[in-house]
């Protein structure tokens, strides 16, 4: 039995942060895992630089809420579905995805919480677990399934290593460089052909 793991930001929507940094005109904002590996560090900037703009919740929520997943996400996803179990794995925050994910059909999502105030301020955020992107995997093998996994950046690497396959999906050239061992595809036919290859190879070898 196979399992596809993806992430979120990057694969299947645009980067939140991003989004939000165009909207605001804050730069800064723009600072993603694919420039911070430090997950920590990163997210405590973001808090910092919220406060220091006196920016909440709601404002980012407001921003997603114009939001649309990636051209042909929607129907590579559901393509995938058709022949695999598919869990989404993101360092996002559920407090943030719900109106995306209902623009994918709620396909199953393991993810962090934020923590806010009564007035909105973010004041902090709580992991699902630490590194839980590649302890999902884990965890996912030790019920005997084969796990195939794909993602961007360098919080998704420790998912690619843990799996059974991975694969990065239109990276920037900075991860491919220091992670040249995960193949490299930049389409969503790329990485769907490169997943049941692998499923291929994977049902041949058990």
């Amino acid at each position: 039995m196979q399992v596809v793991c993806l992430d979120l930001e990057g694969v299947l929507v645009p980067e939140i942060w991003i989004e939000f940094s165009r909207r605001t005109g804050i730069a800064a904002f723009a600072r993603t895992t694919r420039d911070e590996p430090d997950y920590d560090k990163l997210m405590r900037f973001r808090i910092g630089l919220l406060d220091e703009h006196r920016l909440k919740l709601p404002d980012i929520q407001r921003v997603i809420g114009g939001m649309a997943p990636m051209e042909g996400a929607r129907a590579f996803l559901d393509d995938l579905r058709t022949r695999f179990q598919v869990v989404i794995l993101s360092d996002t925050f559920y407090e943030f995805a719900d109106p995306l994910m209902q623009q994918l059909g709620r396909p199953t999502l393991f993810c962090h919480r934020l923590i806010a105030d009564d007035a909105g301020r973010i004041v902090d955020y709580k992991l699902r677990q630490p590194d839980q992107k590649r302890q999902a995997v884990n965890a996912l093998k030790s019920l005997n399934f084969r796990v195939i996994a794909a993602g961007d950046s360098y919080n998704d690497t420790g998912m690619l290593q843990a799996a059974d396959a991975g694969f990065f999906i239109h990276p920037p050239a900075n991860v491919v460089q220091q992670f040249p061992q995960f193949p490299v595809t930049r389409s969503y036919a790329e990485l769907g052909a490169a997943i049941d290859a692998a499923a291929q190879r994977l049902a041949s070898a058990s």
